[in-house]
Parts: structure tokens; C-alpha cells; sequence
């Protein structure tokens, strides 16, 4: 798969989960759960249900309990996001597991994972992007502002895009060698959160 065609796929989950647009409908991923497509339609799944947390938890009037549980939603859902990346370098480590790494080959700052998760989000700035630029109830003025700012993010997962094809034939060529560090969140884990492991 290019770029371009997971960002076919992120435009179809965002599609998708519009249809009910409700943070708690069900989930349900078409591809073969064998695929690299599953895992993909599943992180920006993870990304389009957080991106709405998100809105929620900013309401001016929100409840303040509901605030908390919505705040250990996020939480929750951040683990799954980092763990979806990591499944998603598994991957590519797996593609790329026997070729024979050039002399000198360089690593990369981010792995493809890490620059896919923000090619994930991109696709959700763009989405509801539009939505403001088309917005039928805003002024003029800030249409022409949302239609300025969308022409950017499309310029944006054009080049992202083309660094993410790039950076995954520098592996298969063998002039990059991946290399993979595991995040090691500590806010979640009991055993390194004091203020987790101090109540126990």
C-alpha cells in the first residue's frame, strides 16, 4: 500500500463513523483481521472516537463527574493509540526483517508508524476542516479562514505522504535501517504513577 491509499482508508473510517456520529456506537472493521488494512481502519478508528472525547470534554457546561470519566476515556484511549502504533511498526519490522542493510544506513527521527498516526490525524484536521469551510451558518469571513487553513492541510498530507513512501523504500532498499523503541507510558502503569502506586 502507497500513502495515498491509507489515506483513502482514513477517509473511509472518518466517513464511516459520521454516519451515527456518537462516541459510544458500535465498532465494527471490515478488513481481515490478518491485514495490514484491520490494523489501520483500526488506529484512525481510535483517533476519530478520541478526537470527539476531545470535543466533548471541552463543553463549557459539562458535568464535572462526567468530566472525570470522560478523562479516564482518553486515557484509555491513548494507550490503545500507542499500542495500535506499535502493532503497526510490528509490522513494517516484520516487512522489512530480511533485507540486507547497507553500510552506513541512517536512521529516521520517527518510525512509519509514528509518522502514519500523524497522517491519521491530518486526515481528521482535514475532514472537519471542510466542515467549517462549508459551514452554511458562519460568516463568509471565516469560511474563507477554514478554506485558507484546509488549503494548507491538503498541501500538508501531500508531503507527508510522499516522506512516508520515501522513508519506506529507503527500508526495503536497505538505506535506512529501522529501529523501534517502545513508548513505556508511565501515567497508566500502577508500578511507575505514584500517585497510582502510592495507594496501594
Amino acid at each position: 500500500m502507497s500513502a495515498q491509499q491509507y489515506n483513502k482508508l482514513f477517509d473511509e473510517v472518518i466517513k464511516k463513523y459520521h454516519v451515527i456520529d456518537n462516541v459510544d456506537q458500535p465498532f465494527e472493521n471490515p478488513y481481515n483481521k490478518d491485514s495490514f488494512e484491520h490494523l489501520l481502519y483500526r488506529k484512525n478508528w481510535i483517533d476519530t472516537v478520541q478526537w470527539h472525547y476531545e470535543d466533548i470534554i471541552r463543553l463549557p457546561d459539562i458535568n464535572p463527574n462526567e468530566a472525570i470519566v470522560l478523562k479516564r476515556k482518553i486515557d484509555a484511549s491513548n494507550q490503545d493509540r500507542t499500542d495500535m502504533v506499535e502493532y503497526i511498526d510490528s509490522y513494517f519490522l516484520n516487512k522489512f526483517k530480511d533485507v540486507s542493510v547497507k553500510k552506513g544506513a541512517k536512521l529516521n527521527s520517527e518510525t512509519p508508524a509514528w509518522a502514519i498516526d500523524r497522517l491519521s490525524i491530518l486526515a481528521l484536521k482535514i475532514y472537519h476542516m471542510k466542515e467549517e469551510a462549508n459551514r452554511e451558518s458562519a460568516s463568509d469571513d471565516h469560511r474563507a479562514k477554514c478554506q485558507a487553513k484546509l488549503n494548507v492541510l491538503l498541501e500538508q498530507r501531500v508531503d507527508l505522504s510522499t516522506a512516508i513512501d520515501d522513508l519506506l523504500a529507503d527500508y526495503a532498499s536497505g538505506e535506512k535501517v529501522m529501529k523501534v523503541y517502545k513508548q513505556m507510558k508511565m501515567y497508566n502503569d500502577e508500578d511507575t504513577n505514584p500517585m497510582l502506586y502510592s495507594k496501594k
